[in-house]
């Protein structure tokens, strides 16, 4: 009898989502439908719902000319416990750590999900007096952001066009960029210096200097950044002092994750 009460209690439709879901691991990235079905123990039509409906709500990508199917970096907003033990933030944390210093009050890493970049990591020293509330899971769009222009200037172009459709861009400050011939006019300063910097396009008052986390073909998968008070130091002595350990730290994760396999999750960013 109680096991009839507890199966009364179960909404079923909601323990098939899960079951789609939980047949992603990290190794096991993307599937097809059908694949989907077999290891969820599913029909297809049933599978073909659950796919559609956690499509919408963020939780499932398409993943481009293909059939297949892979998790979207939403999955992230399900608990920040989760993340608290993934191998990423676990090498990643000492990373950002190195680089906060009387310069630095704040570093990050972050990923492309869509059109958006997805705080993944953190380590701050005094921003939270400013009132700059950026944490684990915090979403800003990737066309005006340092953390967006470092990601985006290291996909091919194709990839970029489409991120850039995801959502109409509209000017923060007076100095956003706003059209693609403008965001690719950043996006190629980007490529030759090797980092991005946003001066006053996000936050006025804060300077962000990031740089990509590359995977072995050259692609970028995250970005780590490093931020600073404006009224603290000028703009050159910000890049002057911040450019090459920032350009360190991200060379470091990105050697530490290719060698220890550690992977991103599926992201548009995954090429």
């Amino acid at each position: 009898m109680a096991a009839d009460r507890a199966t009364k209690n179960i909404v079923q439709s909601l323990a098939k989502g899960f079951r789609v879901l939980e047949v992603f691991t990290a190794t096991d990235t993307e599937f097809t439908l059908s694949e989907i079905a077999k290891r969820a123990g599913l029909d297809p039509g049933t599978t073909f719902r659950m796919i559609n409906t956690l499509i919408s709500l963020g939780y499932l990508q398409r993943v481009d000319n293909t059939r297949r199917f892979r998790l979207s970096l939403k999955v992230l907003d399900l608990g920040f416990n989760a993340i608290a033990r993934s191998g990423l933030r676990t090498l990643a944390r000492p990373i950002l750590s190195a680089l906060v210093d009387e310069v630095i009050e704040a570093a990050s890493l972050a990923a492309l999900d869509g059109a958006e970049m997805v705080y993944l990591e953190r380590v701050h020293a005094g921003l939270a007096r400013m009132g700059v509330d950026v944490r684990i899971g915090t979403r800003l769009p990737a066309y005006y952001t340092a953390m967006g222009h470092a990601v985006l200037a290291f996909l091919p172009r194709e990839t970029v066009l489409r991120v850039l459709a995801l959502r109409e861009p509209v000017k923060i400050t007076p100095a956003t960029p706003t059209t693609v011939k403008e965001i690719e006019k950043c996006l190629d300063r980007v490529r030759r210096r090797g980092f991005a910097v946003a001066d006053p396009e996000v936050i006025i008052g804060l300077r962000v200097l990031a740089v990509p986390v590359l995977n072995i073909d050259g692609y970028s998968v995250a970005a780590v950044s490093a931020a600073a008070p404006a009224m603290n130091i000028s703009l050159q002595e910000f890049v002057n002092k911040t450019a090459e350990p920032v350009m360190q730290a991200a060379g470091e994760l990105s050697k530490t994750l290719q060698a220890s396999g550690t992977a991103l999750p599926g992201s548009v960013a995954a090429v």
